[in-house]
């Protein structure tokens, strides 16, 4: 009878219900463009809202590392809070430069009498900056994650103007849904709750992104201008400095062969922005050295932290692979690290502009010359922007590269819940504290 109900006449449809969810599907698709097409108009409120929405997951993530996660043996009472895992770690070094400056003469161990940690070892400007904010009445703790808050949505825009250049890039026609996407992946990357702590990264971040972009416009001065800050805040002048020779190399070539003669005019200003770099290298390292009257003591106090480049490039990544899985760690570290420069060099970074690639190259190979196998690389990496872009064409593209694919949305979905899941799995590991077993953010 059911069937006899629903039947129609020859020639009409069969049944209203498959019509039915052919509309709803139309009118479901063409939601989803109107949403799509809303984003790409207006990139600027889109990204702020996805960074906004990022900023709830991250501290949802802190709030179950402090009830669920963190020791009280780590904070020193029986109820963990936000507060107390926003104030561990380098938090408390960061506050001591606040209240009491840089410690002279160098701290020493009292039982060998050799350099020990101290507040030496991390750049000045971020804490100053905070500093200045706290003579609106602000404590330490909220003065710092305001201005983080407001430095990474700074970021967040900066690094979609940066993918969004097409200077020394590959031709892309949905070069600006990429960017959207890739911008607004950086805001979940699975360390993001450091952004809500008073930590460096989102100024590093701020700063580099603003020479790369300054860099790409070929603006030279206000390079110079935004490199001696970044001196005083990460010590990452090498990296933006090859980024500058590749730039400089690819424009000669370029100007040569349609016959200009190359960089005309431009040669104090590019002196000016190479000097620039020059001194940001070196700035605070000499600045620790001058007021310690000990010229070594920033690599000292580095060193007492366990970071001692001078064994050489690269081989204490070496030797912790070794020691952790024999000759398969060592493949699998040299089978990364290949993967990841194909996806740079190949279809996936060809859309990056030539200066965000050799960054892309540039800082996560410096990182790993010069800094130990320490749990912090995971946040250090915050500052990779291209990764995100990478990420990006990956999940949005065709295999060939060519074009996105129609399920780009679903794909990107699903990085996104893995990167939910990261940020909560990072936070709860790594930004908790425990005095006897726990491994630094």
């Amino acid at each position: 009878m059911a069937r006899a109900e629903v039947s129609t006449a020859p020639g009409e449809p069969r049944a209203a219900e498959p019509r039915a969810g052919l509309l709803r599907k139309a009118l479901t698709s063409a939601g989803r463009h109107e949403l799509a097409g809303h984003a790409l108009r207006h990139p600027v409120r889109t990204i702020l809202a996805v960074y906004a929405l990022s900023r709830v997951v991250a501290f949802l993530a802190l709030w179950v590392a402090a009830v669920w996660f963190q020791n009280p043996a780590g904070v020193g009472h029986a109820d963990p809070s936000v507060g107390d895992l926003v104030g561990l770690w380098d938090s408390v070094w960061y506050r001591r430069i606040v209240e009491d400056g840089y410690p002279v003469p160098l701290p020493v161990d009292a039982d060998n009498g050799r350099i020990t940690y101290s507040a030496w070892a991390f750049y000045p400007l971020y804490p100053y900056l905070v500093k200045a904010v706290m003579v609106t009445g602000l404590p330490f703790e909220a003065a710092g994650v305001a201005v983080n808050l407001v430095l990474g949505a700074v970021a967040a825009v900066l690094i979609h103007t940066l993918l969004r250049s097409t200077y020394h890039a590959g031709r892309q026609p949905q070069r600006e849904r990429l960017a959207l996407v890739a911008a607004c992946l950086w805001c979940f990357y699975p360390t993001t709750a450091v952004l809500l702590k008073p930590y460096t990264e989102a100024l590093a971040v701020t700063l580099v992104a603003l020479a790369l972009l300054f860099l790409v416009r070929r603006h030279y001065l206000l390079v110079a201008a935004v490199a001696v800050p970044l001196g005083f805040t990460r010590g990452v002048a090498p990296a933006v400095g090859f980024a500058v020779l590749i730039h400089l190399v690819v424009r000669w070539r370029e100007e040569r062969a349609v016959g200009v003669r190359p960089l005309a005019g431009q040669w104090p200003k590019v002196v000016v922005m190479l000097g620039a770099l020059a001194v940001s290298a070196v700035a605070w390292p000499a600045v620790a050295g001058l007021a310690t009257g000990v010229p070594t003591a920033f690599f000292d106090v580095q060193a007492a932290w366990g970071q001692k480049p001078a064994e050489g490039p690269f081989v204490l990544w070496f030797e912790w692979a070794w020691d952790a899985k024999g000759l398969f760690g060592v493949v699998v570290l040299v089978a990364l690290a290949a993967t990841y420069v194909a996806l740079v060099l190949g279809r996936h970074g060809r859309w990056l502009s030539i200066e965000m690639r050799a960054w892309a190259l540039a800082y996560p190979f410096f990182l790993f010359a010069v800094v130990r196998p320490i749990t912090s690389m995971w946040r250090f990496l915050l500052l990779d922007i291209p990764l995100a872009a990478l990420v990006a064409s990956v999940a949005m593209r065709t295999a060939n590269g060519q074009r996105v694919v129609p399920h780009w949305r679903r794909r990107v979905g699903v990085v996104v819940a893995l990167l939910v899941v990261g940020i909560a799995w990072w936070t709860t590991s790594l930004l908790t504290y425990t005095p006897w077993g726990s491994f630094p953010p």
